[in-house]
């Protein structure tokens, strides 16, 4: 990839079109042992006011590379009525330099929400600088991890749980430079804390290989498991030399959200990505003319922070 900030495409765009009531895909779990409607029980709920503005900073580290930058959002109200937030990204540093966004990338807008009735979107990344991929793809899963733990309506004492059995591949593939790029995961999420004193609760979301998944596998030894678990993650990419790389693996994310119980807004949020895999330079399209394999792991840390 032209940066490796957009080396692995997160898997927040598994939850589009997904139904999130409780149903034969999903099992709840009570463990505080207290009946949901106690009055010490919680709401997360967003509560959305137009016009208000917000702006967050990140900071990521993928591999080698360690960069920040800042995204500035504005909340407004769509034809249906449904409110989002609207963001532009700017301030883009890495590895301690300054890097300026091309036009199209800084006139660039992503809409994330969390009403429970507005569904995650996946915004057109085709005219975006691959820098700002895996930025604009974290927030939609930090956005779309809150938005199905909201929208459950089940997390409202500390210990309560829930897993979402989904699976279905989510793409990354661009058919030009990324011609195949797919994860397969379910969703496992706590109501990890709540403090009454500060009025947050934190929401933690692991993103787990499901038991069979369904991505595209072009070669048989990509069937053989790299982990502990079935492959849920594939990318075949084409080289400037006209040969490619394919990488198979088990990946998974561990994020935490920190919320706010007055208005449901995310305060912080952290975002830990590891691919365990394997990887092979290949002559042909068809993966069968290819050099041993090399192990190897990606690992990415994002966080966010509201700062006003």
């Amino acid at each position: 990839m032209s940066s490796p900030m957009s080396k692995s495409f997160p898997a927040a765009l598994l939850l589009l079109a997904v139904s999130c009531q409780p149903s034969a895909t999903q099992t709840t779990t009570n463990k505080s042992g207290h009946p949901a409607a106690s009055e010490d029980a919680i709401a997360l709920k967003r509560q959305y006011h137009e016009g208000e503005k917000l702006t967050y900073h990140m900071k990521g580290r993928n591999e080698a590379w360690r960069y920040d930058l800042q995204a500035n959002g504005l909340v407004k109200r769509d034809s249906d009525g449904k409110h989002f937030e609207e963001y532009g990204w700017s301030q883009l540093t890495a590895n301690g330099a300054e890097i300026p966004l091309p036009p199209a990338s800084g006139n660039f807008r992503q809409q994330v929400s969390l009403d429970p009735d507005r569904t995650p979107s996946v915004p057109d990344l085709s005219k975006v600088s691959p820098m700002l991929i895996g930025p604009i793809t974290d927030l939609l899963t930090f956005y779309s991890d809150l938005w199905l733990a909201m929208r459950t309506g089940s997390l409202v004492h500390a210990g309560d749980h829930f897993y979402h059995r989904y699976g279905t591949p989510a793409s990354w593939a661009d058919g030009t430079h990324v011609l195949v790029g797919q994860d397969s995961i379910d969703f496992d999420v706590t109501l990890a804390d709540v403090n009454r004193s500060d009025q947050t609760a934190t929401v933690a979301v692991r993103h787990v290989p499901p038991k069979q998944t369904e991505i595209k596998l072009t070669a048989d030894w990509m069937r053989t498991p790299v982990a502990d678990s079935p492959n849920n993650w594939v990318q075949v990419t084409k080289n400037a030399d006209g040969n490619y790389s394919a990488e198979v693996g088990k990946e998974t994310f561990d994020v935490e959200i920190k919320v706010s119980l007055v208005d449901g807004k995310i305060l912080h949020a952290t975002l830990e990505n590891l691919v365990v895999g394997q990887k092979r330079e290949c002559a042909d399209l068809a993966l069968a003319s290819c050099s041993d394999p090399v192990s190897h792991q990606i690992r990415r840390q994002i966080e966010i922070d509201l700062e006003h």
